[in-house]
Formats: C-alpha cells, structure tokens, sequence
C-alpha cells in the first residue's frame, strides 16, 4: 500500500524535486501541493495524506501554526517538517505542535525517503545527536505543566518517586526507558545500557506513550523535561 504524500512548500521547484523523488517509489504517492500553511491544512482535512512534508517559514500561515491546525483536523496524519537549519527555532516549535521530527532541505533522497517510510511507520525522525542539541540549546525555556511540584520534584521523578500525575501511571522500567530516550539513546543504546532486547524497549517506549497518551517519540522525549523527569543542566 502507498504512502500517501502532502508536500507544502512556497518554492514550487522545491515541490516539483520532491514530487520527482516520490513518484519514482512504487511506495510512494504524492497526493497534493501546497505552498502555503492554510491551504495545507485543507488539502489534508479533504486528501488525507499519511504523511506531510511541511516546510517550517512559509508566508501567511507558516508550518508551526499549520501544523497545529492539520493535526486537529487530520490527527492520522504525521508531519514531516523541512527546514534549512539542523539548530530551528521554528522547526523545534513545530516538534512542539506535534510534528513528528525534521528533515534539511538539502538531505539526499534515500534520506528524505527513509524519513517518510519512518514517519509513516509511526516512528519520529529525530537523530540523537540533534535531540541532545535541541534539547541543550532549548530546554531551559520550555515551561513547567503541573505534573510535578515546584522545587526538587523533578528531580524525585528522575529517580522513579512516586509523584502524582501522569509520570505515576508508569513503572520503575518505562520512567528508565523515558529517561534514556529524552538524553538522546537509541533503542539499541537502551537496551545496551538496560541490558534489555531492543524489540523490549520499543514495547516498553509503546506503552510509555500510550499511557502518557503521546504521538511519537520526539513528544516522549518533550514530555520528559516539560514534566521534571529531566531537567536541564
């Protein structure tokens, strides 16, 4: 079955490559273009698309707010966002609204094809290394949400106390799973550290996100500073 494919993008030839690289796919189907913000959540709410690869500054309506509206109108839906910089404001806040990671505009096509048969798999394409990045550089602004109390209770979760909130609703192992996916660790480098099997940790990270009622990783790994489990140091 083919990946169904939005592209929004306000540079048409930037479009017209990508819906190249698609169509040359036997698992992939472009299904609209759209070169701005407002008109991509409509083609979504009327296309349906598996996947949209949604450009982050775009005039009028750009992909942050886009991206908040589609998902309310198309919550099936992953997005994919493009950007130029590996280090966004933009594309951080997008992660935010609920995309599922980010792409540069200048990777190479079997990098832009793994992205979407990633996303469209469920998975978040967000390498380690810009985690830790973003995470760095951002963390230190993002707000607190009541799931914790003020002083050191973020730093009792983190080491598996049993505060109220949704951090309460998972054991001992899933918060060590969180722990290690919001430093940065693969799944393999989780159950390298946990000596757990890595099929073990995508479960665990499976039900992590169930309970926490979150999307995908990259949401995962959010939750877990806005919530106290880790704090930014």
């Amino acid at each position: 079955m083919s990946v169904r494919v939005l592209l929004v993008d306000d540079e048409e030839l930037l479009r017209l490559a990508f819906g190249m690289i698609l169509r040359a796919e036997p698992d992939m189907e472009p299904v609209g273009e759209a070169a701005d913000g407002a008109a991509a959540v409509e083609l979504a709410r009327r296309l349906r698309p598996d996947v949209v690869l949604m450009d982050v500054r775009m005039p009028g309506t750009d992909g942050i707010e886009a991206t908040r509206r589609l998902l309310r109108e198309a919550p099936e839906a992953r997005v994919l966002v493009l950007t130029t910089f590996d280090l966004d404001d933009y594309a951080f806040d997008a992660l935010r609204a609920g995309a599922s990671g980010f792409l540069l505009k200048n990777s190479r096509p079997e990098e832009l094809l793994r992205a979407i048969r990633d996303v469209a798999r469920g998975d978040a394409v967000l390498s380690p290394r810009i985690t830790r990045r973003l995470l760095d550089r951002y963390a230190h602004g993002l707000p607190t949400t009541g799931h914790h109390a003020g002083g050191g209770g973020g730093t009792d979760d983190a080491n598996g106390g049993t505060g109220a909130g949704p951090l309460s609703a998972l054991t001992a192992r899933e918060r060590e799973v969180l722990l290690g996916a919001a430093h940065g660790l693969t799944n393999s480098e989780l159950a390298t550290t946990l000596g757990l099997a890595e099929p073990t940790v995508k479960k665990h990270l499976g039900r992590v996100m169930a309970k926490l009622q979150l999307r995908d990783r990259v949401q995962a790994v959010i939750f877990a500073y806005e919530s106290g489990l880790v704090r930014p140091g």
